[in-house]
């Protein structure tokens, strides 16, 4: 069952709502004197398997993967745009977050600082535990330095400059960027040798449970995190150690990514679990999810196709352009195509309806480019309005190992190694040899051709703005007008704007706070 690591969240857990570096009005609220629950937990392994239980908590809300966090990582890149009514919406995607309207941006600041909040009290209090499985104990640390780290890796990328709280304090003062990605890694590096392989082979609470953190996922996250701070050293040698463990494969059918078939497969380092099997009719929005709550992803239908959900996030025209500038070895479309975006082909259906004739009314939407990753559009359902999606959301790939490791070869002079790897995610989709199609690259042309086979590996899964912040696009003037011709987003850039707003409420609540430039 894949709620099974959420099933232990405890009362005690739903006060640690607020973010740890301010204060609420929550803060003054005193507990009764004579009950003793905050003080009678802490002993057990069983309480210790709760207290991470409550950290994995924080990736199902709004703020985080139930909706916020992946607009937030998609909107602004060159494969999705927004024109959603919502203004909040709409300014994420054109680099315009207002400091004075904090929606979506504003809660998923302070979902990550609840969940770093959650993770340090199991990294404050479980190591005092007498535990009766010592195995269990370590498990249950590495899990809470990797869940610190994921929220870290999210503050940090997203805000740049933020507070890095390691212990349980009032105030945190701000860090610059280098030094939270500096925390970043000595979480993930402290979780790496932590965390077993897999929780099949390991006797406890937790044996056998999927979705919990493991040795992959870390690495996988350090290595990313050595990536985007330009170390590309440590990351090829971290990387290489994923790849090493010999127990990740692609999964042939490139789709099983993104729907319920084949979740948590040979391909998945770490995704966030969702199950429709959630019950309830609450419309939970923050907060430890509860057995009241009816809606679990709200990523289904805040993408949805026009009429099947909100629509307020649509693929571009330059992405589905690009899928076609290069035919399969049997001289067809690539395939990733289709599994990423729907569009008027013969044939094509759409949450069983025909797409042609559905929209036939409409030529805007006949004519028109919807999401259809992450969507439950197979003809099982009508649509996605009862906010019930259950599809997990895949945070990290091997697929995207290989071509991060491909990329540090390049980086680090061997642009003749990065070919294989880059090949063995071609060779799923059925693209032709890139050696020799393309044959002896320089390392400039090498990295542009991992723009490209990014582009078309990853789109609306969170990657691509990534990448173009951390390649330097947006201060590259020739780079830039390119972006600007592929999506007119980009005309809204200005510098500064690739990071969101330090939210208002966290500058008011903790002294010093200062706002990132160009806000």
């Amino acid at each position: 069952m894949k709620y099974n690591i959420y099933n232990y969240i405890a009362v005690f857990f739903s006060l640690a709502m607020l973010t740890t570096s301010c204060v609420e009005n929550e803060d003054l609220v005193q507990l009764d004197p004579t009950n003793d629950a905050v003080d009678s937990f802490w002993k057990t392994d069983q309480d210790a398997l709760e207290g991470v239980n409550a950290a994995y908590g924080s990736l199902l809300t709004d703020g985080t993967y139930m909706r916020s966090t992946p607009l937030l990582l998609d909107a602004k890149a060159d494969d999705a745009r927004t024109n959603s009514p919502w203004a909040s919406m709409y300014n994420v995607g054109h680099f315009n977050s207002n400091v004075a309207d904090a929606a979506i941006y504003g809660w998923a600041f302070e979902t990550y600082y609840q969940g770093i909040y959650r993770a340090n009290q199991v990294l404050t209090n479980v190591p005092n535990i007498a535990f009766t499985d010592a195995a269990l104990k370590n498990r249950i640390l590495g899990q809470a330095y990797f869940l610190r780290g994921l929220y870290l890796f999210h503050a940090v990328n997203l805000f740049k400059n933020v507070p890095l709280p390691t212990e349980l304090a009032v105030y945190y003062p701000q860090k610059t960027q280098a030094e939270g990605w500096a925390q970043v890694i000595s979480d993930f590096k402290t979780a790496s040798e932590l965390l077993p392989t897999s929780y099949d082979g390991v006797s406890g609470l937790d044996a056998g449970q999927k979705g919990r953190a493991t040795k992959g996922a870390a690495l996988g996250y350090l290595g990313k995190a050595y990536l985007f701070t330009k170390d590309f050293t440590n990351a090829r040698t971290t990387f290489k150690q994923v790849i090493d463990l010999g127990i990740y494969s692609l999964v042939s059918n490139y789709r099983d990514n993104f729907t319920t078939a084949n979740e948590n497969n040979s391909e998945s380092l770490f995704e966030v679990q969702f199950s429709r099997d959630a019950g309830g009719v609450e419309l939970g929005w923050g907060g430890a999810p509860t057995s009241g709550w009816g809606k679990t992803s709200a990523r289904a239908i805040t993408y949805a196709p026009r009429a099947f959900g909100w629509t307020d996030v649509q693929p571009t025209w330059a992405l589905f352009n690009e899928y076609q500038e290069e035919k399969t070895t049997a001289n067809t479309i690539d395939p990733r195509l289709d599994a990423t975006i729907f569009y008027n082909k013969p044939g094509t259906k759409l949450y069983g309806k025909d797409f042609a004739v559905f929209y036939a009314s409409s030529p805007a939407d006949l004519n028109d480019l919807f999401c259809r990753k992450y969507q439950n559009s197979d003809g099982e359902f009508a649509d996605e309005y009862d906010w019930r999606s259950g599809i997990n959301e895949r945070l990290l790939r091997y697929a995207d190992i290989l071509l991060m490791y491909a990329e540090c070869l390049n980086e680090t002079g061997d642009t003749p190694g990065a070919y294989g790897y880059i090949q063995m995610v071609r060779n799923r989709v059925g693209l032709p040899d890139l050696a020799t199609v393309k044959p002896g690259m320089t390392q400039d042309q090498m990295r542009d051709q991992i723009g490209h086979e990014r582009f078309l590996e990853f789109p609306l899964e969170g990657h691509r703005f990534d990448d173009i912040r951390r390649w330097g696009w947006l201060q590259d003037a020739t780079k830039l007008e390119w972006l600007k011709s592929r999506d007119a987003e980009f005309n809204s850039y200005l510098p500064g704007r690739e990071y969101f707003p330090i939210p208002q409420l966290e500058k008011d609540n903790n002294p010093g706070i200062i706002q990132n430039d160009s806000y």
